[in-house]
């Protein structure tokens, strides 16, 4: 396995920890910072990051450590969870949906749903690490965010059906172009082939 792909691991879910296990901390960087600054170094460290996560996962397939072999059908069922992956995805970015109000943090949900949905599906050393990675981190994400907006007294207020409508079909059409097309384009892996 590759360790681009853990360095990535450890400076992308590493920064987006900071408020689960830092809070204190990071709040103290902000204000001697600015907020502007601390959002640039953050997003210069995510990006750092990802770009060593997709290095080391690219490294770490092409000399894979296989763990077991998933069953042809674990493949359907990942296309299966990816789908309301998809949708929560776009519930966090378009306001007022019944699913955000629901849940709160509709991001980290899919994320769990999308790490999961591939840890069923690879069974390869690298898949583990960085699926498994981030289905701990969403988890742990999830609950922290919870908690923080129950401390906060903060609540997320739903604007109609039509925002919870326009959620599922952006959702839906983001999922079916990634499926069918930009899985194979980006990751080099046909879902359905």
């Amino acid at each position: 396995m590759s360790a681009y792909l853990i360095l990535g691991l450890v400076l992308f879910l590493g920064i987006h920890s900071v408020r689960i296990f830092a809070s204190d901390w990071r709040e103290a960087q902000v204000a001697r910072l600015g907020l502007w600054p601390w959002k640039g170094v953050y997003a210069l460290v995510s990006a750092l990051g990802l770009g060593l996560i997709v290095w080391g996962y690219g490294l770490a397939r092409a000399d894979p450590v296989v763990l077991w072999a998933p069953p042809v059908w674990t493949r359907h069922l990942a296309a299966l969870l990816t789908v309301p992956a998809f949708i929560l995805l776009v519930a966090a970015y378009l306001p007022g949906s019944h699913i955000k109000a629901k849940i709160g943090h509709p991001m980290v949900v899919g994320t769990k749903l999308w790490a999961l949905a591939h840890l069923l599906a690879n069974g390869n050393l690298a898949d583990v690490a960085l699926f498994g990675a981030f289905l701990v981190w969403a988890v742990a994400s999830f609950a922290s965010s919870r908690r923080l907006d129950r401390i906060a007294g903060r609540s997320y207020a739903a604007q109609g059906w039509s925002r919870d409508a326009a959620v599922a079909v952006v959702g839906l059409a983001a999922w079916a172009g990634f499926a069918f097309w930009g899985h194979t384009w980006l990751i080099g892996a046909k879902p359905f082939g």
